[in-house]
């Protein structure tokens, strides 16, 4: 009978030491005003698209690009190269549903068709009739959709460490096809498609796991800034967030790629030290789209426009046809684009 009381005691500590440690990474969700006043921008706009209010930030005049970013990010990776891209182009980087400011949506449309729904309808309600596009991760996914879909709108397709890629190859971090459509195979996906730990996780959020992600996305992870987990972590929090990013998980995966349509001029970027979406996808890319282009980034992860914005939005400026300064007496010169 002690060796029970004894047995008892140890699981009844482990247990209220389990209780406690969740208590202590209990996070209330931040409200939407509250998010909204510490993340928005002056040139921020919140535009309704089927019954969403999409966060959308435009900077710059021009011919239009939208920017889209991948899973668990925001508009806020693009911050860089909306700067860098303004005096040539108007660009218009979307916080996706479920999130950033966006926030989610009710009816649940977190698929890589519904994304490119979304972004289809957003350039009909500004007028917008041809554009070019830049997606990283999943947002490089829902570029490509749209360029399927909607191919004559299309001017130009730029994929930064993209998911989509036809036939993934199997692999230890990202085993299927369906991982690789939603941006990537860390081991973030599978904790939070494990039942238990996504419904702990909806309400206990350690903001530590976000840190870990960044050291996995960055290459190197000197350039990793504190206010950018902050960020993403209290993005994260905004409400109703966390529960579309479990119903985003768990829901619909549906996309409808046809590679037999992108005749537009494609770019592909690429950091060799990405552990989310390897380099061989770059390639298989290259394989699907002819007469696209691949440039590599040496040391660099799984967002160059994060970790390296300079050089990686230099490339893509190129890329669109603004000639690079090398003596900077003289002006940037915009040459004509052809498409």
């Amino acid at each position: 009978m002690i060796w029970m009381r004894r047995v008892f005691k140890i699981l009844l500590g482990i247990l209220l030491s389990l209780v406690f440690f969740l208590l202590l990474l209990f996070r209330n969700d931040i409200s939407e005003e509250k998010i909204i006043n510490k993340y928005s921008y002056p040139e921020s706009h919140f535009i309704e698209v089927d019954g969403v209010n999409l966060h959308v930030r435009f900077m710059g005049k021009g011919d239009p690009v939208f920017l889209i970013h991948g899973s668990f990010s925001s508009l806020h990776t693009w911050d860089d190269w909306q700067r860098e891209m303004s005096p040539y182009f108007m660009t218009i980087s979307v916080d996706l549903p479920g999130h950033g400011l966006t926030g989610p949506d009710e009816l649940q449309r977190y698929s890589i068709e519904d994304y490119g729904q979304f972004i289809l309808r957003l350039a009909e309600k500004l007028s917008i009739n041809r554009f070019h596009l830049a997606g990283n991760s999943m947002g490089g996914a829902v570029a490509l959709q749209v360029a399927s879909t909607r191919p004559d709108q299309v001017l130009s397709l730029n994929l930064i460490d993209s998911s989509g890629a036809p036939k993934p190859v199997k692999r230890s971090l990202e085993s299927s096809s369906e991982s690789s459509a939603r941006g990537g195979g860390a081991w973030v996906f599978q904790l939070l498609e494990n039942p238990l730990f996504s419904k702990v996780l909806l309400k206990c959020t350690p903001k530590f796991l976000f840190s870990m992600n960044m050291r996995e996305v960055y290459g190197d992870q000197e350039k990793i800034k504190s206010g950018t987990v902050d960020r993403y972590f209290e993005l994260m929090l905004r409400d109703g967030n966390r529960q579309a990013t479990l119903d985003r998980l768990s829901g619909p995966k549906q996309s409808s790629i046809d590679f037999n349509r992108l005749t537009m001029p494609t770019l592909i970027m690429w950091g060799d030290r990405d552990s989310w979406i390897p380099i061989s996808q770059a390639y298989s890319l290259e394989k699907a789209i002819p007469g696209s282009k691949v440039i590599v980034f040496e040391g660099v992860g799984h967002v160059p426009m994060e970790e390296i914005p300079t050089e990686s939005v230099a490339k893509y400026l190129a890329f669109l046809g603004v000639e690079i300064r090398k003596d900077y007496l003289d002006g940037p010169k915009l040459m004509t684009y052809a498409n």
